[in-house]
């Protein structure tokens, strides 16, 4: 297969013209993205993750995808990543290693279109705290930047779940205090990490056998190899 056709080898059945050409085929799903910065991590908020990949599709930008419900620890998080981004063997499972991976090898590959990115069910508990969840988002804020200065689009959307420790901890003394005073008040009961942390609840999704499981059709490893 030819290396500039990695990526963008999938045909639209009807037209047999590469996906990347596209951008005109599908305006609801490129409209998606109208309001979003070209370069930015945010909450995904109201966004769905197949409208993401949808508009990726769309307008022919890389989709990379993460599920991390099953995460708990720092090392967890890096090796899904690495496992659904398809690093390369030798990655070396670390935040620094995170971002070289992102950045100058793909940069050194050849012309990228874009990136949309999802980091879904990031954990949020005891394991990987607010300090290592603010750590992980830092790298892709990062990588967002290096993106910009090469006018290279990347849009980061990423949600925060509740561990399963936390959601059956409502009888630990703080969510027990807070229920009473939310009781009182007659006002909902924010969800509280396994370590005490209150959770932005904008920003959180249940875990479920139902979580929404897809694979990136990024390889990163190609990119890693050809550099």
């Amino acid at each position: 297969m030819k290396r500039d056709l990695f990526l963008t080898i999938e045909k639209d059945t009807e037209m047999d013209t590469p996906l990347r050409h596209q951008e005109t085929a599908a305006p609801k799903d490129a409209a998606l993205l109208k309001g979003v910065r070209s370069n930015i991590v945010q909450s995904i908020r109201a966004f769905r993750v197949q409208d993401l990949a949808d508009a990726a599709r769309s307008i022919g930008h890389h989709f990379l995808y993460a599920n991390l419900a099953t995460a708990q620890s720092k090392q967890d998080v890096l090796d899904m990543i690495a496992q659904q981004f398809t690093f390369p063997s030798h990655f070396g499972k670390n935040f620094d290693a995170l971002y070289d991976c992102m950045t100058d090898p793909l940069h050194k590959s050849g012309p990228q279109p874009g990136f949309i990115v999802v980091l879904e069910h990031i954990p949020a508990n005891g394991k990987f705290d607010k300090e290592a969840r603010e750590q992980l988002l830092d790298i892709f804020r990062d990588t967002a930047d290096y993106w910009a200065d090469r006018k290279v689009p990347f849009r980061c959307f990423y949600s925060f779940s509740v561990a399963r420790s936390a959601q059956a901890g409502a009888s630990t003394a703080a969510s027990a205090m807070a229920g009473e005073r939310a009781a009182e008040a007659e006002l909902p009961v924010p969800p509280v990490a396994a370590d005490g942390e209150k959770m932005p609840t904008d920003k959180l999704l249940d875990v479920s056998p139902l979580a929404l499981r897809m694979s990136s059709p990024f390889n990163a490893g190609y990119w890693l190899a050809a550099a």
